[in-house]
């Protein structure tokens, strides 16, 4: 017996992925509230709209409040606001938006609080509306690694919607309803340096990053504000066998 885990194999688990996060995404009749449906298919509120409960703080806690049914960053060196829960299978949404050149970043799988950089990954939250060729810094990317396919993000002061999706070493991310990152972590086999022969600032490689870890927000010193904020646990990977 032989593990594979070749290009047609990853391609038909994040296909299949994408196509169930796709059909179980239906919107809220209101902000921070589930559907029947979405209480049916497992989704739990992260948020519930009017409080920071079930959410920590690394930094100062009056750097975070809730503001018009959204978590607000108040950029008073809040740090990072992280979720009590941790998962390594999910998927997450939630829609954010931010101030003029604001830079922010929603954290998952983050093991360390005391090092969300290198016990984490961060997809960029950012006000990077019209790049042209977007770089791997830019709004959706998988910070440092990965650079989104488009330019996806809205002006500065428009809501946005994003999905984030961990399932062992496929990571998909989907931006205002457009696909910008689909990878396989398993091509991060050294630290410091991604597939493609460039550099990333981060001591783990990639390919280890599959651990449960909390979801957090990054205070960088501007105003960015989320609401909306669900996560559906999805079933252990398995890596493929083939015998």
């Amino acid at each position: 017996m032989k593990i594979r885990l070749n290009w047609f194999t990853t391609a038909a688990v994040v296909m299949a992925v994408g196509a169930s996060v796709m059909a179980a995404t239906p919107a809220s009749a209101k902000d921070n509230e589930l559907t029947t449906a979405e209480k049916a298919e497992g989704w739990k509120l992260l948020f519930d709209g009017k409080t920071m409960d079930g959410w920590n703080t690394t930094g100062d806690k009056s750097g975070w409040a809730v503001e018009d049914g959204a978590i607000a960053c108040q950029a008073k060196h809040g740090g990072y606001a992280y979720s009590e829960g941790q998962w390594a299978d999910f998927t997450l949404e939630c829609d954010f938006k931010t101030g003029d050149r604001v830079n922010s970043g929603i954290f998952v799988r983050w093991e360390d609080l005391k090092d969300p950089v290198n016990s984490g990954m961060e997809i960029q939250v950012l006000d990077s509306f019209g790049r042209i060729k977007p770089n791997k810094h830019d709004c959706g990317a998988l910070y440092d690694c990965v650079a989104p396919s488009v330019d996806a993000v809205k002006p500065a002061g428009e809501w946005n919607h994003m999905v984030i999706i961990c399932r062992g070493p496929i990571v998909r991310i989907v931006l205002n309803r457009q696909q910008i990152i689909e990878t396989d972590l398993s091509a991060w086999t050294t630290a410091h340096k991604n597939p493609d022969g460039t550099d990333n600032k981060f001591t783990r490689a990639y390919a280890t990053m599959l651990q449960k870890g909390y979801i957090g927000l990054q205070d960088h010193g501007g105003r960015v504000w989320f609401k909306n904020i669900k996560l559906r646990e999805l079933s252990p990977w398995k890596t493929p066998v083939e015998g």
